[in-house]
């Protein structure tokens, strides 16, 4: 809800009703803290996680996050191979068990009758997460998530479920964005 959070202007801007989710306690703290006088947001301390397979999260233990770039405290990951592979050492990182939830268990949760946005950054696990979502074949909002995580596998599964569900995507910097082949009225290709 700070660091790079392209959103953040616009949900307060236009007090866009929200769901945050976020499942490392320290983070969610602030995230509720940052956005502590929006009463049109709901926020969420957990992982999304595909059959429960998240248990905990791996991270730069604070004691030592100062030691790296700024966006060192946003690459927690279910995959400690992530933070090695961004050059954080092995003895700087830590772990912590986290709750979880199906992003079935979470749309339920929160009642959601609609969602327009469905945008997501976890450091690799996005794939599993969408893969998910389009298999509830519920809501066709417009899908934002960081792609160049995700391992080749995920990503062609991906691909292909995007296809079956009528997405049309494209890639800008990090970020994948999904559109609705049907809802088109945002979006010139030309």
């Amino acid at each position: 809800g700070d660091r790079f959070d392209i959103l953040n202007i616009y949900i307060k801007k236009y007090k866009i009703k929200s769901l945050l989710v976020e499942p490392i306690k320290e983070n969610f703290n602030k995230l509720k803290n940052n956005y502590s006088n929006c009463n049109f947001i709901d926020f969420e301390n957990s992982a999304i996680s595909v059959n429960n397979e998240i248990l905990k999260l791996f991270k730069v233990n604070s004691k030592y996050v100062n030691m790296y770039s700024d966006h060192i405290p946003g690459i927690t990951s279910s995959d400690i191979k992530h933070l090695l592979k961004h050059g954080v050492s092995k003895h700087h990182i830590s772990s912590e068990n986290v709750d979880t939830i199906s992003i079935e268990k979470l749309l339920m949760k929160y009642k959601l009758k609609n969602l327009d946005l469905l945008f997501i950054d976890a450091e690799g696990y996005d794939g599993k997460i969408v893969i998910d979502f389009l298999k509830l074949d519920i809501f066709k909002p417009i899908i934002i998530l960081e792609y160049i995580h995700i391992g080749n596998e995920i990503f062609k599964d991906l691909i292909v479920q995007l296809e079956k569900n009528k997405y049309i995507f494209f890639s800008i910097n990090e970020n994948l964005v999904c559109y609705p082949e049907n809802d088109l009225r945002h979006i010139n290709f030309n």
